[in-house]
């Protein structure tokens, strides 16, 4: 059975990019523009991987991931952060809130099929 990927993020050339070097690689992708789309596909899919962005709309990258980890059906979903917010800070904080990995903006390819990987397989 193919894995399940949410890739939320509020750019589209993002969301598509992301989107097509993870699907090349057999992964089924379910896509949201912010974190608020993102909380209400979930509880519709079985996913096996968060993909986020920080900066979104509505509900950020941040808030998205403290709502999964404070829900005991989606707490141990393997969270990757993508974000232009590269500081040390950003990324302690992105951590802290229960990211899994961390990569910043622009990123390799090969780099998130790396990441992915780790949890996936």
């Amino acid at each position: 059975m193919k894995k399940v990927i949410l890739v939320a993020d509020d750019s589209p050339t993002i969301r598509k990019f992301v989107s097509f070097a993870l699907t090349m690689k057999g992964y089924e992708i379910i896509t949201a523009s912010d974190g608020m789309e993102a909380l209400e596909k979930i509880p519709n899919e079985k996913l096996d991987l968060i993909i986020t962005d920080l900066n979104m709309p509505n509900i950020d990258g941040f808030e998205l991931i403290k709502t999964i980890r404070e829900n005991e059906l989606y707490k141990e979903i393997p969270i990757i952060i993508l974000s232009s917010l590269g500081s040390s800070e950003e990324i302690e904080k992105g951590m802290a809130y229960g990211a899994n990995s961390y990569l910043v903006k622009p990123f390799d390819p090969k780099r998130i099929l790396y990441e992915v990987a780790k949890y996936l397989n």
